[in-house]
């Protein structure tokens, strides 16, 4: 059975040939917007493919000492793709270190408040940035809104990029003003328990 991870690496090869390096990279962005993965893992996951004959690759020159694995996926490795595309959703659980904190924030200081939620609106407001720019780069191109083409799948995904962390810069604005709101607790702290 193909992990997760093989999955994200099928996708990027399904778009086109790349090399291990190429593919980190990609791990880092885009795909590491919504999926990460360690440069240390690429290869042994490649190996895994390979082995099941999801992936294959030719050798290349490669500019260090020893020659460049170009990979491509197969035909299976489509196919796997597409059933796992396919196949039900089942939900995940997530591990979010900022709903983490913001469910924490009472037990700190106000002004020690405020400054985490800024610093939170200031990631999300660059993240808008960026993919507001991508997006337009992405669209500009015309393939985008072709279901058949893989811009198609970056272009929902940015999409969603943009609406979510539009939907973060509101969330945060909204707990800036119940942090600053008069009557607001002047001083967090934890319950006694002793």
């Amino acid at each position: 059975m193909t992990s997760t991870l093989g999955f994200a690496v099928l996708s990027l090869l399904a778009r086109r040939e790349l090399t291990g390096y190429e593919l980190a990279q990609q791990m880092k962005r885009p795909v590491g917007y919504f999926w990460h993965a360690h440069h240390s893992q690429i290869y042994p996951e490649l190996a895994r493919l390979e082995s099941a004959e999801l992936v294959r690759h030719t050798v290349i020159d490669g500019a260090g000492p020893r020659d460049t694995k170009r990979y491509t996926i197969t035909a299976a490795g489509m196919e796997a793709l597409r059933a796992f595309v396919a196949s039900d959703f089942e939900p995940q659980p997530v591990r979010d270190l900022e709903t983490l904190k913001i469910w924490s924030i009472w037990t700190v200081d106000p002004d020690a408040a405020v400054l985490l939620v800024e610093q939170l609106r200031e990631v999300h407001r660059e993240r808008l940035e960026t993919y507001r720019r991508e997006l337009a780069e992405l669209t500009s191109g015309g393939t985008a809104e072709d279901p058949s083409h893989p811009d198609f799948g970056s272009w929902l995904t940015l999409e969603g990029g943009v609406r979510n962390r539009a939907a973060a810069l509101e969330w945060c604005d909204w707990m800036l003003t119940q942090l600053r709101r008069p009557g607001a607790v002047t001083r967090s702290r934890a319950p006694d328990r002793r």
